[in-house]
């Protein structure tokens, strides 16, 4: 089976993605000030949080965009008003021909949004959906809808950009694994999620174009709405963590590839990586034993489902079905096929449990 998941950071690159991330902190907060859990409230002048808006501007800056929003709703939430901003109920929206992930097909639906489809691993065939359909915007994922999968997404934004057709990127699971994240690649807009980057719950982060954002920040008037300052600070020390944290992550997915293809435990047929959706090891079994695996694995320590997969909660290893879009896209994997993330852990934790859960049935 042939996948072809996104290329991780190696250490060094990490490394230097968190001390540009330090150093743009130290210009924007001086002295004693990042010292702070932050304010709260709709400063006047600014009707938000003086520290959010601070908080922002390092954002914008570390992804070399014109500016930055935090927002509620987590990644969902940042998609949600990412695509109010460039869509009316009724206009189109190009989608790659794959399940859309649940929480963006339902926001989609609640908007009234047309998609239309077009295969975004043949570019040739999407510039005939264009060109028939005219889409008012287009929709990304970063990461993988299904196995086969193998758009480069900078060239999707560039063929969009041709036709001046505004991009909105998922870009969850690829934010500080990639080396760069669909705005950094010329995309109108990138949505993410701050939870899933050892962040606090419930705050998305939007980061492109001024003239979007500057359209979400119009709605976010309240001060009900508002990401206060010690919810902004909470993202970014999140985010300072969270390269060198993944890319430890990925050596350990590296090493279980090559030790289980190399047939250390005999129930297992093929092991490889995939972009599911964020980046983890899928094993298929000789047998369809998956559900059973599963059921071993958790009593023996393994986490049987995520949090906000891979937020600060998630230390243990993640033994866990194949995800909602894969199963939708290939029905007859589910018995016999399991993904681990994993985690905070090391590879010998996974063998062991992975051979013991194998071994008992």
């Amino acid at each position: 089976m042939k996948t072809y998941p996104l290329q991780s950071m190696t250490m060094d690159q990490a490394q230097q993605k968190q001390f540009r991330l330090v150093d743009i902190i130290c210009q924007h907060f001086p002295g004693s000030d990042f010292l702070t859990q932050g304010d709260l409230g709709l400063v006047p002048g600014l009707n938000q949080p003086q520290i959010t808006q601070r908080v922002e501007q390092v954002l914008a800056d570390f992804f070399s965009a014109e500016s930055a929003a935090l927002v509620g709703g987590a990644g969902t939430g940042a998609l949600r008003v990412g695509l109010a901003a460039m869509l009316k109920s009724g206009e189109t929206l190009l989608v790659h021909d794959a399940p859309i992930y649940p929480t963006t097909r339902v926001s989609i639906e609640q908007m009234g949004i047309k998609v239309i489809t077009a295969n975004f691993n043949q570019l040739a065939e999407v510039k005939k959906v264009i060109k028939a359909h005219s889409p008012k915007a287009c929709l990304i994922q970063h990461t993988r809808q299904k196995m086969d999968d193998s758009y480069y997404l900078p060239d999707v934004i560039e063929l969009m950009n041709s036709f001046q057709i505004p991009t909105i990127i998922d870009d969850n699971y690829a934010v500080m694994k990639t080396s760069q994240i669909g705005c950094e690649a010329n995309a109108s807009l990138s949505t993410f999620s701050s939870f899933k980057l050892l962040g606090p719950a419930g705050v998305g982060v939007i980061v492109g174009e001024r003239q979007w954002i500057s359209k979400i920040r119009a709605t976010m008037y309240s001060g009900g709405g508002q990401i206060q300052g010690y919810q902004a600070m909470e993202v970014l020390r999140g985010l300072v963590f969270a390269p060198v944290t993944h890319a430890v992550q990925a050596s350990v997915n590296d090493e279980l590839v090559v030790r289980l293809n190399h047939g250390e435990i005999r129930a297992v047929k093929h092991a490889f990586l995939a972009n599911a959706q964020s980046k983890v090891l899928l094993i298929e079994f000789n047998q369809p034993i998956a559900k059973q695996v599963l059921a071993k694995a958790a009593e023996m320590g393994a986490l049987p489902y995520p949090v906000g997969a891979e937020s600060r909660f998630e230390i243990p290893p993640l033994f866990y079905r194949i995800s909602g879009t894969f199963r939708e896209a290939a029905p007859d994997l589910e018995e016999r096929m399991i993904r681990i993330n994993p985690n905070r852990s090391g590879a010998e934790t996974i063998m062991r449990i992975l051979r013991n859960s194998c071994s008992e049935l």
